[in-house]
């Protein structure tokens, strides 16, 4: 039995380089949290994120997956974090008057929190679109169910 189209010795080597480019899927660079006809850009940077950690003395993870949804006072402080990095010296009050306005125009905290903490933390790197998709479509069910 003969297997000449076997092995790699008649094999013509050619050297087409081909270039095949994959379009990456984009990543936002933030957060738009839209409150009073204003937009409000959000993201946490590592400096950011290392003085909520300290803060409150735990992965922020932690900080707003355990016990439930976090107390409005720490999803605010993350917000007000994550505004500094495009509105500089905001000031807690003023988080706290932008949620007020937020709440006049129909938010309320489960959609803070489903909506732009969970927003931001996509939006800066602890996890995908894709989890942080799954996760809000569970947060929007159990909001239903409330």
């Amino acid at each position: 039995m003969e297997f000449e189209e076997f092995g790699l010795d008649e094999v013509e080597e050619k050297n087409e380089e081909k270039v095949v480019e994959f379009e990456k899927p984009k990543k936002r660079p933030y957060y738009v949290w839209e409150v009073g006809g204003e937009e409000y850009k959000l993201k946490l940077d590592s400096a950011s994120t290392c003085r909520l950690e300290d803060k409150f003395k735990r992965n922020l993870l932690n900080v707003i997956s355990v016990d439930g949804i976090p107390q409005l006072g720490i999803m605010l402080t993350i917000i007000q974090a994550a505004l500094l990095k495009y509105q500089h010296s905001l000031t807690f009050e003023k988080v706290q008057r932008l949620y007020d306005k937020y709440v006049e125009e129909g938010g309320d905290q489960m959609k803070l929190y489903s909506n732009v903490i969970m927003g931001i933390m996509a939006v800066s790197g602890f996890f995908t679109a894709e989890q942080a998709e799954a996760m809000q479509d569970k947060l929007e069910t159990a909001s239903q169910l409330m």
